[in-house]
């Protein structure tokens, strides 16, 4: 059953990706003393294609062509950061952009929860027959 058109769905969908996130970012400070600790970001992109089920096909014109498909079935959207600065140890967590992530991310989430209850709220009012 379709509540609201798929909203909710959308929704419990990008409260997923901001979850995964909200992990991402905590392993990251966590491991900031780490030595070689890689700094790891949620790629929109991979979770969107997740949620749609649509990913690209590859035009292989030979059988030793990469298929897109295969690779994308094994990735949870989790990546290493790229382009970052490595500290002396190896490390490349900025905990400066940690916590600039971390608060976007917060308000990301309170805004989606907020949405999704207003959905819910709005459903209330229909059941209680407006009341």
């Amino acid at each position: 059953m379709k509540l609201f058109s798929n909203t909710v769905s959308t929704l419990e969908h990008a409260l997923n990706y901001s979850s995964a996130k909200q992990k991402v970012i905590s392993q990251n400070i966590a491991n900031v003393d780490t030595p070689n600790y890689k700094a790891k970001d949620v790629s929109f992109k991979a979770v969107f294609q997740e949620v749609t089920g649509q990913s690209f096909q590859a035009k292989r014109s030979d059988a030793r062509h990469y298929d897109f498909s295969s690779r994308a079935s094994s990735f949870s959207g989790v990546v290493n950061k790229p382009n970052v600065n490595y500290n002396e140890n190896g490390n490349s967590v900025d905990m400066d952009k940690e916590m600039a992530d971390l608060a976007t991310n917060q308000i990301y989430y309170n805004a989606l929860t907020e949405r999704i209850n207003g959905k819910f709220n709005s459903l209330q009012t229909v059941i209680r027959g407006g009341k």
